[in-house]
Order: structure tokens, then sequence, then C-alpha cells
């Protein structure tokens, strides 16, 4: 019998993740001995643990706040996300080496695809925050074809310093210039945590957003934030944010215990009745 397979997920803090949770439903779906486990790991310690995985019969695990470009300094090779977004969130053994990836772009993309086929069809992008999330959502936004992406943000500077980084067809702007964008763009992104439960709301005006616009936010507590609510008040289609959450968990999930799971509804359910709980 083969030996028990041992990821994990790294953060500080992490005990309000819920990879354990789908990660576990995979290994007892598809019948694999191992185990996924959160892994409190402070930043004065985490370049330890990351150099002791391999001793500590680990096959490797995802990688959350705040330890992402920590991660991406760490590992010996890199897959194309994480090279060009400049984090890391899953980390795996292989060929002797320890690789780094991201799959926060393809989570974002899966989850669209999902439920909200057609999104790549547009080429203009609204995007809202400047943060660490945006690089990913900007990333997959670039893959799949958008040629007009604009970047607002409460700091400019920020906006364009990420602007800069994807160079040709990314451009920044301020917050108040978001009335204005709305009003083209066929997909609208919120990357910040506004909205997101216990903080300030984000307020933006949908009124003059094209009628085909989709709107969708990486927050996913709650699963219909104020962005969201506002959208559909304006009779705009949405995609809420925990398939992302559920999707970016897929590749990990097959480097570690060579299966590709799938997300299911059954699986959404059990993460959804987990947040009904907390």
């Amino acid at each position: 019998m083969a030996d028990a397979l041992h990821a994990f997920v790294a953060g500080y803090p992490i005990r309000h993740s819920r990879s354990p949770l789908i990660h576990g439903h995979w290994l007892k779906t598809h019948g694999i001995a191992g185990s996924y486990r959160a892994i409190e790991v402070a930043p004065d310690s985490f370049a330890n643990f990351v150099t002791g995985m391999r001793q500590a019969g680990l096959v490797g695990g995802n990688i959350t706040l705040p330890h992402k470009e920590a991660a991406f300094a760490l590992a010996d090779r890199l897959d194309a996300a994480a090279e060009e977004i400049g984090a890391v969130n899953t980390l795996w053994f292989r060929d002797g080496a320890l690789w780094g990836g991201n799959t926060d772009a393809y989570g974002f993309a899966a989850n669209l695809d999902a439920y909200g086929p057609g999104w790549d069809k547009g080429s203009s992008a609204l995007v809202l925050g400047a943060g660490g999330a945006s690089r990913a959502i900007v990333y997959a936004l670039k893959q799949r074809g958008f040629s007009d992406i604009r970047i607002v943000n409460r700091t400019l500077g920020r906006a364009q310093e990420l602007a800069d980084r994807f160079g040709k067809g990314v451009s920044a702007h301020s917050w108040a210039a978001v009335p204005e964008l709305t009003r083209d763009a066929d997909l609208i992104v919120n990357t910040t945590s506004l909205g997101m439960e216990g903080k300030d709301e984000l307020e933006i005006d949908l009124a003059s957003a094209r009628p085909d616009a989709l709107v969708t936010d990486i927050v996913y507590v709650p699963l219909e934030t104020p962005l969201l609510h506002a959208a559909r008040a304006c009779g705009l289609k949405t995609v809420d944010g925990l398939g992302m959450l559920l999707h970016q968990a897929v590749p990990g999930f097959e480097h570690w215990f060579g299966k590709r799971p799938e997300v299911t509804v059954e699986l959404r359910d059990l993460v959804l009745a987990d947040m009904a709980k907390r």
C-alpha cells in the first residue's frame, strides 16, 4: 500500500481557512490516503518551514497571506503565472526541485468560465484595487485577450506601478474616474477587501454601466457583496467570488495527490454550509 501523502496550507493567521475542507472532501471522494491541514507559520519562521518541508514529510502545500512573496523568493523553479504575478500560492516537488506556482489567475478565470460563459469575448475591463490580488486578475485578463484593462485605486501610484508591470493595454486611473470608466467596461472586477464582512462597503454607482456588463467580486464572505447587490439591482449579470477559491485549489491537489479533482455543486454546498456556521 502506498504511503499516505500530506499537504498543507500555511499562513498567519490561518484558522479561518476553508482549504482543509475543500481538499479533505477531494481526498475522501478519490479514496486517497492522505491529509491536508492548516499550519500557522509566523513570518520570521516561514523560510525555515519551507526548507524543512520534505523532512517533515510534506509533499507540498498552499501559501496564503502574508507569505506569498516570500514563497516566490524561496522556490527553486517558478511556473509562468508566478513569474508574471510575482507571488506564489502553491508549492510542490518535481524532479528534486521545489516548484512555486500561482493558481489565483486560473481560479478567477475558471470561476467566470463556469458562471459567466463568454465573459472573455469582451475587450475592456475595469479592475478595482491595485493590491496583491489584483496582479493575478490582471494576468488572467491579459491571458484571456483583454486589450483595455483599467486599474483604479485610491492611491494612484500603486495603480501606476501595476500598470507599468503589465505594460501595453493596462492603464492606471484615480478612484474619481470610476463613473466614467464603468460606461463602456465589459467586465467590472473588485479585487479589494471592501465589501468583505467587517470592512467598509465598496460604494460605486453602476447606473451608467453597459446593460450587458458582467460584475464579479473576489470577496466571497458575504457571498453577495454590496457591489454584487448593487449590480443586480441595476439588472447586471453577476458572479460571486466563491468559485475562485474552489477552482484555484484544483491544480495544487493534482500536483500533490496525482488526481485532478472537480469543482462540483456538492463541494460548493459543503463550503456554503461551513460559511453559514461561522
